[in-house]
């Protein structure tokens, strides 16, 4: 059997790697258009900030070490152009060379990944505007920041990569800005939860131009121009596009392929596209998001490296499938870690899910041993049924593997409120007794048997509400919500007769504890009470980013 693989990063290598496992006698041929395979794409930015020093660090594997190892022919540097389902074979040209020739296939595997989003916009092409998405592109940008030490960058693009990559410029000193056409940073994220990462960011000295659209560039003295919609533009001495992927399907097109959104390659459950006897993986495919079950586009490594795996399955005789991305993902933002899984809020809503959170804000791990930190958790379920939806968690020590016990409970299907059910690890300098994914539980679980009522940021609350703060007097006058009545949740008790029992009660404190301890306390005294979900200290940090946001001068950047 010969098996052409057309691309050999995340998906393309893993099949071959896979495919050798499984059938030592099989022929194996995988054409790469770049120089470079397994190389790590979420890597490239700390190549450029220095943290990674050698560029041979970025790739995995070499040809020459895959031939050693699995006696797999990886020929770089050699591009596909054309596909000929019929004759069952590809047209391949040798970029070193020129020569053109066409290799025969029994199987055809497409890895083709993702290009960068390239707006049509004026001045594209100037030498001081950048892409990053290969190794070639990652040298590129390295060579010009050592060769000509720019004070100053603009990042057209505020998501992972523009982040990461945010950061590590600024660890090099320049003067970083970050121009996003949506309101916020990073959309897999709520937007109240983007405004933790904001404040970091901007603490971080990398300016915010949120909610601005790019229009073009202009070659100027000693750098370029960012031509802006509505604003003035910004000068830099470098831009790095960062606006996102589109599948590079091209030769699938040409070759008609069955395709979906964006272009995406359309594959089964298999990884089978709609011609016999080839398969697609990677950021090229459309696939089943696992909590929606919509079409979907999730271009990351993890997804890649298993629908790999799955076509060398099938393709040696077995029956594998992929049931669905869910979007798990993890980041690095300075001394801060941001990490999701599923779908956020904002999403659900969209698709008519009637949704809600807990947002919860516990320590990594006991508090009274040193060194413990806040994280802030948001867990969205379905209403009704208290299903799973999706988890956001903002913090630094012990995000990531939150965030992944978060992940598999949303993958086996259990409900929200079964989290409380998990025997989790515990140990004082890891986790407390009750770990934050079982506090996230022990809320959803109060909220379906009618325990805890909450209410949310930018719920419209009734006219005659009770307004109640309870958090201390000291902690009351450093800050508070306009029309909010102070009364501690330790006096409590011995002040009910300050509240009107005819009122419904919204009620606050720092972090959402000590306000649902006194809710038990007035609905066990007989009054309507909901507790805020976050408290003060999520409430303020949402308002005062909206503020920054909606002040920002007019060229758009906020301090």
């Amino acid at each position: 059997m010969k098996i052409v693989i057309v691309g050999g990063a995340a998906g393309g290598a893993t099949a071959a790697a896979r495919l050798r496992r499984l059938n030592e006698q099989a022929q194996i041929i995988v054409f790469e258009r770049t120089n470079y395979i397994s190389y790590a794409n979420c890597g490239l930015p700390y190549f450029i900030g220095g943290i990674i020093e050698d560029p041979d660090d970025l790739t995995l594997q070499t040809p020459e070490s895959f031939y050693a190892r699995f006696r797999v022919q990886m020929k770089v540097l050699h591009e596909v152009t054309a596909l000929h389902p019929q004759r069952k074979t590809v047209t391949v040209k040798n970029l070193t060379t020129g020569n053109v020739f066409e290799e025969s296939y029994d199987k055809l595997i497409l890895s083709p990944g993702a290009k960068p989003v390239q707006p049509q916009l004026p001045g594209m092409d100037a030498d001081r505007v950048f892409t990053l998405r290969t190794v070639e592109d990652t040298l590129r940008i390295r060579e010009y920041v050592d060769t000509h030490r720019p004070r100053t960058a603009v990042l057209a693009g505020g998501g992972y990569i523009g982040v990461e990559l945010a950061e590590n410029l600024r660890d090099l000193g320049m003067d970083v800005t970050i121009i996003q056409r949506p309101g916020q940073l990073l959309t897999p994220f709520d937007g109240d939860m983007a405004a933790l990462i904001h404040s970091k960011m901007r603490a971080h000295g990398v300016k915010l131009a949120l909610g601005h659209t790019v229009e073009g560039f202009k070659a100027a003295e000693n750098g370029v121009k960012v031509l802006l919609k509505d604003a003035a533009p910004l000068h830099a001495d470098m831009v790095v596009l960062a606006v996102g992927v589109t599948p590079d399907t091209r030769l699938a097109k040409e070759a008609g392929l069955a395709l979906g959104m964006k272009g995406a390659i359309l594959v089964n459950d298999r990884m089978e596209t709609s011609q016999p006897d080839i398969y697609a993986a990677g950021d090229a495919v459309q696939v089943k998001h696992f909590v929606t079950g919509e079409d979907t586009l999730l271009p990351l490594a993890g997804p890649a490296n298993k629908q790999g795996r799955i076509i060398a399955d099938n393709i040696c005789g077995g029956d594998s499938r992929y049931l669905g991305s869910q979007g798990s993902s993890v980041l690095k933002i300075f001394d801060l870690t941001a990490a999701c899984t599923g779908i956020n809020e904002t999403h659900a809503k969209r698709l008519g899910i009637a949704a809600d959170s807990v947002i919860l804000s516990p320590m990594s791990h006991a508090g009274y041993y040193p060194g413990g930190k806040v994280m802030t958790m948001k867990v969205v379920f379905e209403k009704e049924t208290f299903r799973l939806l999706g988890a956001q968690i903002v913090g630094y020590d012990g995000v990531d593997k939150r965030i992944d016990v978060l992940a598999a409970v949303l993958h086996a299907g259990m409900k929200a409120s079964d989290l409380k059910e998990l025997d989790l690890c515990y140990a004082p300098p890891y986790s407390s007794a009750k770990d934050p994914v079982n506090m996230a539980g022990f809320m959803i679980d109060n909220i379906e048997n009618g325990v805890l009522r909450q209410w949310h940021l930018g719920d419209k609350l009734p006219e005659n509400a009770a307004l109640l703060d309870t958090r201390t007097a000291g902690e009351f006058s450093r800050g508070h919500i306009d029309g909010f009545i102070n009364i501690p949740v330790d006096d409590l008790r011995e002040r009910l007769h300050e509240l009107d029992p005819a009122k419904p009660v919204y009620v606050i404190c720092q972090s959402g504890l000590r306000s649902y301890i006194a809710c038990r306390i007035l609905m066990g005294n007989g009054f309507d009470a909901y507790n805020f979900s976050g408290g003060y200290r999520f409430y303020a940090a949402v308002m005062q980013d909206r503020t920054l946001i909606q002040s920002a001068a007019p060229c758009g950047m906020d301090q």
